[in-house]
């Protein structure tokens, strides 16, 4: 049986009220939502939060998803609308201080964790659908196709953020010291 048909039966199920079939979705979807909330977010308790949101909004809408596509991209491109959403109620109200807890005690660096927090930050920084494409790709590995589905964009579109988010990465890098020219060369 092919994943289509798989994911069709599940959300039947799903759609009949079987909880068995209903915590089988929330298991088999439930890492990738999470980490890609993690991911997007840079907060636990956001991604964990969004996640249940996720969930909630999957199931108020599994009877409007189209069984001739998969089911996956449709739920993670839920997530990506549920992270971009409290991306922007974020922008609107003031920054906490409730990260000042989480800072390390002085203690010296070396260039590997430096390098990490830079990218880190050059990623946060890079604009919504560049991180999200980003983050899909390289940190939850998964291929064009699916983060175009998920996007709701041609391939086309998301290689060209993919490659413009790179640079944009590669060149924050780079003025901050942290790479050469040389080594900034994209092939």
């Amino acid at each position: 049986m092919n994943v289509l048909a798989e994911d069709a039966i599940l959300v039947r199920r799903c759609l009949k009220g079987d909880d068995y079939a209903v915590r089988a979705l929330i298991e088999r979807f439930q890492s990738d939502v999470f980490g890609l909330c993690v991911r997007l977010l840079q907060h636990r308790q956001d991604a964990e939060d969004v996640t249940q949101e996720v969930f909630l909004r999957i199931f108020r809408s599994l009877n409007r998803w189209d069984s001739n596509r998969p089911l996956k991209p449709w739920i993670m491109g839920i997530t990506v609308n549920r992270c971009r959403t409290l991306m922007v109620q974020r922008a609107k109200r003031p920054e906490l201080a409730d990260y000042l807890h989480e800072t390390a005690a002085n203690q010296p660096e070396n260039d590997a964790s430096e390098m990490v927090r830079e990218i880190k930050a050059a990623i946060q920084d890079l604009r919504w659908e560049y991180r999200a494409v980003f983050v899909m790709y390289h940190e939850q590995g998964l291929p064009y196709d699916e983060i175009a589905e998920t996007m709701e964009k041609p391939v086309g579109t998301v290689k060209t953020w993919l490659h413009r988010a790179r640079l944009e990465v590669l060149e924050r890098l780079r003025r901050r010291g942290m790479i050469s020219e040389v080594e900034h060369e994209v092939p």
